[in-house]
């Protein structure tokens, strides 16, 4: 097996966040559930509620590009692959993550749809509740894949929400055999109990099948996938079916089990929620980059609550403050 060129590899949705303010009984009236996020199927529906944003704020996101742009924050090497169209967006998305330090290249698709986007409504208390329109991410084809980019990644991260259509569910499957054929690393993330809903027999086959190493998830998406209502029958049920479970628990810190091990760590303590949005994001990012750099779990879960603290302090999902700096100060 040659030397890895990237630290993480990482397939998923490009998306444009658009954020703004709303209270809750906002969130009641639009039908969502608060904290969730729910897909809009055409750009009429997503223009018809963007018309009834307050005030927003445009900063480009999606679930595995936020890891990666965290995980180069921190000095680590780092590509993207995912889908954006010829428009406005799509400039916006493309330049805001090589400015980040990825690596990103896949071609620019022609035509309708329009670059995804993402509308956040943030409450006072810092939930965020999303609406998106997958537009042109859904349409990432298999021979969009760089082959010799993912066969370079030590680890191939993949989100559960770019899972829903069918063209890169078959990019995802087939990236996976690319990195397991090259003896790199899968990570997956659930990403939503959403996710679940529409594909957790696709995801459990995954984990049965073995093509999963590392696994994320939030606590409600561990009771999903397990199909339990009691965190720690969840926990008996998955235990030693994948090699590293990850599952962050909100102000609870997070857990991972590995090998009969079961380390957990408390959250970073902070001034003020400001936005949960990409909360889940970096903690991957601060994990993954752990373990690329050959840190045990434990210290892995440290950078993750790290990065998770550092991201719920402020909007949007990119890291703000000097992460690098802040993860040096931390570990010493």
């Amino acid at each position: 097996m040659t030397a890895a060129t990237y630290d993480v590899v990482a397939i998923g949705n490009a998306i444009v966040d658009i954020l703004s303010q709303a209270e809750d009984s906002f969130i009641e009236e639009i039908g969502v559930a608060k904290g969730s996020m729910q897909l809009m199927f055409s750009p009429q529906e997503a223009d018809a509620l963007y018309a009834k944003m307050g005030p927003g704020r445009e900063v480009s996101g999606g679930s595995a590009a936020n890891t990666v742009a965290g995980i180069a924050a921190m000095g680590g090497k780092c590509a993207f692959i995912g889908q954006v169209a010829d428009d406005q967006l799509g400039t916006v998305f493309a330049h805001d993550i090589r400015a980040a330090g990825v690596d990103f290249g896949t071609e620019v698709r022609s035509g309708d749809p329009t670059t995804a986007r993402c509308l956040i409504f943030v409450t006072p208390d810092g939930q965020r509740t999303m609406n998106t329109f997958l537009g042109a991410s859904q349409f990432l084809p298999a021979s969009a894949l760089d082959e010799g980019v993912i066969a370079s990644g030590a680890i191939l991260y993949l989100e559960g929400y770019l899972w829903d259509p069918e063209e890169p569910r078959a990019a995802m499957r087939k990236a996976i055999d690319i990195a397991r054929a090259n003896g790199r690393k899968v990570a997956f993330t659930l990403s939503d109990v959403f996710c679940i809903s529409r594909h957790g027999g696709d995801f459990r086959q995954l984990i049965a099948d073995g093509l999963i190493d590392i696994l994320f998830a939030n606590e409600n998406e561990l009771l999903a996938l397990c199909e339990k209502d009691e965190f720690e029958a969840a926990i008996e049920h998955i235990s030693g079916k994948v090699p590293l479970l990850v599952v962050t628990r909100s102000e609870k810190g997070a857990i991972a089990l590995t090998g009969g091990e079961r380390v957990a760590v408390g959250a970073e303590p902070i001034e003020k929620v400001v936005d949960t949005t990409g909360a889940g994001d970096l903690f991957a990012a601060g994990f993954l980059h752990g373990q690329a750099k050959g840190l045990g779990v434990e210290a892995s879960l440290r950078l993750g609550a790290i990065c998770a603290a550092e991201i719920i302090q402020h909007y949007g999902a990119r890291p703000e403050a000097d992460l690098k700096a802040l993860v040096d100060k931390v570990l010493g």
